[in-house]
């Protein structure tokens, strides 16, 4: 099977095909395609997002596509980012300059009231052929949760799971590892940030490896892609 991302963010690429490893699953980069769309995130979920951007992809390519949406839920300010995580301090803005506006937002707030979360939503935008055989191979069970529907129609579309990690906002920046808030998001169980505790670590945990390990259970349960050879050894 073949999924091409549907994201230019190299951090974000290599991030999933870590935890994705061990299927029979070639995954391609978007910079094979230099004219696919830029999609504008102007939904007002990540679910909407997620899968605006995989169906745009699929659409464009006619491969089944793979797209995120990550937000940062800080309670202190209501929910905010939400989903307006990686334009936080405005668009075209660097990991730096929206880690420096949720500490400046977070100023005097206590340790105890900077709880948050990262919520990920992974949504993978099926071909119609692709779509069709897990549709008759599941048609006397049904497809089950994570399954979404085209627009107007009742026919499978995209597969849509989730992913939530809970923590704090630290007061200054901790780490070198990790992308985006991880040098300001702490685990409170260990007392790191995700930028100290590392990729490898960070993939056995993240909000965005739940929602990509509840996405691998399904590819698997509909037979739609296998554990490579060295994975079943």
């Amino acid at each position: 099977m073949e999924i091409v991302f549907a994201t230019r963010n190299l951090d974000k690429v290599r991030e999933i095909e870590s935890i994705m490893g061990g299927l029979d699953v070639s995954f391609v980069a978007l910079d094979r395609f230099p004219n696919a769309p830029t999609v504008v995130e102007d939904g007002k979920t990540l679910e909407e997002n997620a899968l605006k951007k995989a169906r745009t992809i699929r659409d464009f390519t006619g491969m089944c596509a793979l797209a995120d949406d990550t937000g940062l839920e800080v309670d202190a300010l209501d929910g905010a980012p939400g989903v307006f995580a990686s334009r936080y301090a405005g668009e075209d803005v660097g990991y730096d300059d929206n880690n420096r506006k949720l500490l400046r937002e977070l100023t005097g707030v206590g340790d105890e009231m900077r709880t948050a979360r990262f919520r990920t939503v992974m949504a993978l935008a099926l071909t119609p052929e692709v779509a069709s055989m897990v549709e008759t191979r599941w048609k006397s069970d049904g497809i089950g949760n994570g399954a979404v529907v085209s627009p107007g129609e009742r026919r499978l579309d995209a597969f849509v799971t989730e992913g939530v990690l809970d923590g704090r906002i630290t007061r200054e920046k901790r780490g070198e590892s990790g992308f985006g808030y991880d040098p300001v998001f702490e685990l409170p169980r260990i007392g790191k940030t995700l930028a100290e505790i590392g990729l490898a670590a960070k993939n056995k945990i993240s909000h965005r490896y739940r929602a990509l390990v509840e996405l691998r259970e399904l590819l698997l349960r509909w037979e739609l892609v296998r554990l490579a050879d060295s994975a079943q050894r």
